[in-house]
């Protein structure tokens, strides 16, 4: 069995692209793709709003999802991500997969996650206070967190950020400090994130792990909790060209090299088919 606690070197990780079929399509499971939004389909930019994705990655995705099962899972809220996406057939996890929604009407939240909501609002409180007069620093509130964004705060600025989120968070003994991508993320702090997130997601799809290969693609620390899920039986994609360590099997560059990828994915997924249905 695989040690869940193994990390590698992300610039000693196979690039994806080079090694699909040994990757994705190595044994007869049928693959099940999971994907990040920030950062995996559309590159991180400075303001959370305007990460758009492109016209050619929602007719990807939109491909592929008729190939094999495609979902979403982002640190977004779910009606954000939702509506960026665009597109209807898929599932989609919100809010590091505290609130989900399917394509046919379905939608669950995460039931221990409710009960608090009243400290999340009381923590929003605090930080919008404290960090009002931060220039470039945004409080970002989701249903299920509460994101502070730093990337445009001033250097000399940052660390009273990062001080003040902490303090906050020493003053909220239910909630959990996610450190991102020049973000900081206050959630509930219940066994619940990602990774458990993408195994509800297979069993609510009856994707058997005997019969499907799950497939994660993503791009930030909160990523390694469904690389951890996936290390025995699936395949963790880290999308970076950065230095640093990984719970990941494989890495793909950027956003673009996710597009390639996914559309040689669905190019094998359609020859395998027609293949198989003798056209």
């Amino acid at each position: 069995m695989t040690d869940k606690t193994n990390t590698t070197d992300i610039s000693q990780l196979p690039n994806a692209l080079e090694h699909l079929d040994e990757i994705v399509l190595a044994d007869e499971r049928r693959p099940a793709v999971f994907l990040d939004y920030d950062g995996t389909l559309t590159p991180i930019v400075s303001r959370p709003q305007d990460a758009v994705l492109s016209d050619t990655m929602r007719a990807t995705l939109q491909r592929l999802a008729a190939l094999c099962a495609v979902a979403i899972v982002s640190g977004r809220d779910l009606a954000d991500v939702r509506k960026l996406v665009a597109l209807k057939g898929l599932w989609y996890a919100g809010s590091h997969g505290f609130d989900i929604a399917g394509p046919n009407g379905e939608c669950t939240e995460f039931q221990e996650g409710r009960r608090y909501l009243a400290e999340l609002d009381a923590a929003e409180q605090d930080l919008r206070g404290a960090l009002a007069n931060v220039e470039g620093c945004l409080v970002e509130r989701k249903r299920f967190s509460i994101a502070t964004h730093y990337r445009l705060v001033a250097p000399d600025n940052v660390e009273q950020v990062k001080n003040t989120v902490q303090r906050v968070h020493g003053q909220h003994a239910g909630l959990r400090l996610k450190d991102g991508k020049k973000v900081l993320e206050l959630q509930p702090d219940v066994d619940w994130d990602k990774g458990k997130a993408l195994r509800w997601l297979m069993q609510v799809q009856q994707l058997d792990a005997a019969h499907f290969v799950p497939i994660y693609i993503g791009d930030d620390v909160t990523d390694e909790d469904a690389f951890r899920e996936l290390a025995d039986d699936g395949v963790g994609i880290f999308v970076a060209q950065e230095t640093g360590v990984t719970r990941a099997t494989c890495r793909l560059d950027d956003p673009d090299a996710v597009q390639d990828f996914l559309n040689k994915l669905a190019d094998k997924l359609f020859e395998s088919q027609s293949w198989t249905d003798g056209s």
